[in-house]
């Protein structure tokens, strides 16, 4: 899936599913599944006594052969913590697609990682994702997006963090998410004004399928480019939600060929249908055309 806009490659992401590194079985899971991208965690899913351990099983899982139409992001724990130096020094060589960044507050914390790759000479492909899950995070999501907004930035991916956000501020988990749409929305709104991806929260209960199903929805209508999940079941109602339907297709597919026309290809206003049809419309029947590509390659 080829970037529309030229800054960073973009790629589905309409399912996110969190693997704890240190558990060998859900890893070996993880080539049967149908997301599209995998986040292995080195940080809240490790206890304190098994972070070494859980290096050790992470590496032995990523040295094997990977399907490549899973994108691989591991979460390391923070720089501040006895941790991080540790965890990027071991995942470096594991070749990730990205590293996510816990519990970012301030451009600064994805500048010095940025650093450390350059110093270790790491290829321009591997990318920076960035957790936005502290009251700080939530406030300087602007400035944390700006370090992403130019082609040679390696953050590609914001993602909010609402269980640290509740446990920090004491706002209640209530259905719809009611006084943490706000936030969520300035999260988007960052990462938007800097062509970044952001991907809507985890969804706690298991079972509540109904649940689950409308807060998807929920956080399709509000933009997100998918949903960070930490069960399978939760794959295949993800990527349905945060797809792309016939109507949609078709729909980009008209605007697509009527640009395309010879006497349309100068002009910066069409008429389709009887509809004023802008080239900032073309951009979006781009996007959605290249992501149901993607889609019916990712099924083949």
């Amino acid at each position: 899936m080829n970037s529309v806009a030229d800054r960073h490659p973009a790629r589905l992401r309409r399912s996110v599913l969190c693997v704890p590194a240190d558990n060998p079985r859900a890893l070996t899971k993880v080539s049967t599944l149908a997301c599209d991208a995998v986040i292995y965690d080195l940080e809240d899913a490790v206890s304190v006594d098994n972070k070494a351990a859980a290096r050790r099983t992470l590496a032995d899982h990523l040295a094997r052969k990977r399907r490549s139409d899973i994108e691989v992001i591991v979460r390391i724990n923070g720089l501040k913590t006895p941790f991080g130096e540790k965890d990027l020094a071991a995942v470096l060589p594991l070749s990730p697609d990205a590293i996510l960044l816990p519990k970012v507050e301030s451009p600064q914390d994805i500048l010095a990682v940025a650093d450390v790759l350059s110093e270790n000479d790491a290829p321009d492909a591997l990318r920076l994702w960035a957790m936005i899950e502290t009251p700080h995070g939530v406030l300087n999501a602007a400035a944390i997006a700006e370090t992403g907004r130019t082609r040679g930035g390696r953050l590609d991916c914001l993602v909010p963090g609402l269980n640290d956000l509740r446990k920090e501020t004491g706002v209640a988990a209530l259905p719809g998410r009611t006084y943490l749409v706000p936030w969520l929305m300035q999260i988007l709104l960052a990462g938007r004004s800097c062509g970044l991806d952001v991907i809507d929260a985890v969804f706690n209960n298991i079972s509540d399928t109904a649940g689950f199903a409308a807060e998807c929805a929920e956080g399709r209508a509000m933009g997100f480019d998918g949903k960070m999940l930490i069960h399978p079941a939760q794959i295949g109602p993800a990527n349905d939600h945060f797809g792309v339907d016939a109507a949609a297709v078709t729909e980009a597919r008209a605007i697509i060929d009527a640009f395309a026309l010879p006497e349309n290809r100068d002009k910066g206003v069409i008429n389709l249908n009887g509809l004023m049809v802008e080239r900032l419309h073309l951009e979006q029947a781009l996007r959605v055309a290249a992501k149901a590509e993607a889609i019916q390659r990712k099924r083949t």
